[in-house]
Formats: C-alpha cells, sequence, structure tokens
C-alpha cells in the first residue's frame, strides 16, 4: 500500500512541474486554436544561427517523435511544414495553431552530432471548440453541414434563428495522465461565459453539461443572436490561461429571405387592407339601404313620441 501511494505522490509532483514548468527546463503552454504560439528554446547554445537546434514532436509518451526541425533546417515531410518556423532565439513558432498541434516539443542541441546537455521540453495544451447543429425538434447532436457560423477555430456549421446549436470546448493536452487528474489535482477549469464575462450556468436559457475536460453548452438561437459572442475559458488556480470566442454569425442569405419574408407579410397585409376597405364600405351602404327600405314599407312600426298632457 506504501509503495502505491508513494507512486501516486510521485505522479503528482512530476504532473505539477509539468503544469507549472518547474521541472529543469521544462515549460507548459496553454493556447486556443486559431491563434499563434511560440515555444521558446531554453537551451540553446547559440542565437546566432541556430545551427545546433533541433526540434522534435510527440504526442505522448508511447509515440514515435518525429523531427519538425533538425540543425536549425525545417523537414518537409511534415504535416505543418508551412505552419512553422524558427524564432531569432531558436524558439519554435506555430501559426494558426490546430487541436492536432497538441503534446510535447523538445529542443535538442548538437555538435558533431553529438548531443548536448539535455532536452528543454515545452508541453503545449489546445483549446479548441467544435460546433453541431439540428433544427429544434431535433437532437443537438446531429453533424454539421456547411459554413455561416464564425470562430476563431475552423469549425464551422449552417446556422439560422430557431435552431438548436451545441457548442463543445475541449482541452487537448499531453500529460502522463488522464484529464480527470488535471481537474482534481490541478485545478484546471472550462467554463462557458458571456461577452461580459458572467458564467452562462446561471442562466437557464444555456444548458452546459461538462465532463473531465469538455464542457458543452447548447441552447436554441433566437433572431438578436446574430454576433452574439461566447466565450469558453481556461482557468488554473484560479488564472485565466487560454479562450476561445464563438460569434454567432446568420448568413446573409438567411437575413435577406427574414427581410424578404418581413417584407412579403407587410405587402399581403397592405394588400388586404386595401381591397379590405371597399368591400367594407359596400357592405354598409347595402346595409343602410335595406334598413332605408325596412322602414318605408312599415310606417306603422316607427314608434311615435310619447305628448306630454
Amino acid at each position: 500500500m506504501s509503495e502505491k501511494c508513494d507512486l501516486c505522490l510521485l505522479g503528482l509532483i512530476i504532473l505539477s512541474s509539468l503544469l507549472t514548468g518547474t521541472s529543469g527546463v521544462n515549460e507548459t503552454v496553454f493556447i486556443s486554436s486559431g491563434e499563434n504560439v511560440r515555444l521558446p528554446c531554453n537551451n540553446a547554445l547559440s542565437l546566432s544561427d541556430c545551427n545546433s537546434t533541433t526540434w522534435i514532436y510527440g504526442t505522448s509518451r508511447h509515440s514515435e517523435a518525429a523531427e519538425l526541425i533538425k540543425l536549425g533546417i525545417k523537414k518537409k515531410n511534415t504535416g505543418s511544414y508551412e505552419r512553422l518556423s524558427l524564432g531569432s532565439d531558436c524558439s519554435l513558432n506555430i501559426k494558426n495553431v490546430t487541436k492536432e498541434d497538441y503534446g510535447f516539443y523538445s529542443c535538442r542541441q548538437f555538435v558533431n552530432d553529438k548531443q548536448q546537455g539535455t532536452d528543454a521540453r515545452v508541453f503545449l495544451h489546445v483549446l479548441h471548440v467544435s460546433v453541431s447543429s439540428s433544427s429544434s425538434s431535433s437532437s443537438s447532436s446531429s453533424s454539421s453541414s456547411s459554413s455561416s457560423l464564425f470562430s476563431s477555430s475552423s469549425s464551422q456549421t449552417e446556422i439560422s434563428p430557431g435552431r438548436s446549436v451545441t457548442l463543445s470546448c475541449q482541452l487537448y493536452s499531453y500529460t502522463g495522465f488522464s484529464c480527470d487528474h488535471l481537474v482534481r489535482f490541478e485545478k484546471l477549469q472550462l467554463s462557458w461565459v458571456n461577452q461580459t464575462g458572467v458564467d452562462l450556468t446561471t442562466d437557464s436559457r444555456y444548458q452546459i453539461s461538462s465532463d473531465h475536460c469538455i464542457i458543452s453548452l447548447t441552447t436554441t438561437l433566437l433572431n438578436e443572436d446574430d454576433n452574439r459572442e461566447w466565450r469558453c475559458q481556461l482557468t488554473h488556480r484560479n488564472q485565466l490561461q487560454t479562450s476561445v470566442r464563438y460569434t454567432v454569425k446568420y448568413s446573409e442569405t438567411v437575413i435577406s429571405v427574414t427581410a424578404r419574408t418581413l417584407f412579403r407579410v407587410i405587402v399581403i397585409i397592405v394588400e388586404m387592407a386595401v381591397f379590405a376597405a371597399p368591400t367594407v364600405i359596400l357592405l354598409q351602404i347595402i346595409c343602410a339601404r335595406r334598413a332605408g327600405r325596412k322602414d318605408s314599407e312599415h310606417p306603422e312600426e316607427i314608434e311615435m313620441p310619447t305628448i306630454l298632457q
């Protein structure tokens, strides 16, 4: 039993060092998908040319690490080749981060094909939001379709007023532990807030559900939701680390159709009023004439005023 406790304690110490960046030259970076990030190389031998610097990447302890940059030169056989660049201080720059970029990045130094010193590792955690939309009468888990919703991530779907939309916010992270450990022991927390930072769990219009490192928001869209912003934010020990903004954008087609529909309704009301007015007047005239004939045919039925004696 004591050995298991010792192992758990050691694991928590390692996890804490990964998140806080206090173990050697290891660092932890939280970033949202769609943003640019700089990963520092804390063991660079020279900042003049970075010819001794090699960057490798992996997603887990057991995954095979891939070389991104070798001795200062980018490797062309990587999927992220176009988005990578080497900084003047030998840092690794990644443009337009995606959820697939999460993992560990190691900066290594070589002289005459021999590694110098230890790796300088950076653990990259990526916050990403995906969206699914359905009609209000259907399940909100239906698949996404064409684009009319803008976000800081690349995930988009067709939306319009009256539809139910679900935004799923997930933290993609590399650690040797489950997200349960991150949430329970490192106090990582995900939340949905509005434009002013108010937690949306306080508003009954939104259904919020969470499962460790995933938190989902479901609501039915209203006409006034166009340009409305919702934000998924990540805090570590009550300190904001990063956030993803999602802004509702109804397509021009939806807006024009709505405008045309409204215009058509107004036209119909006006037409009805125009055609109804003469009909009402004609009916009044006919009724008045009929009433006049009736009075002339039965004069005895006309009540005469009583003459006071």
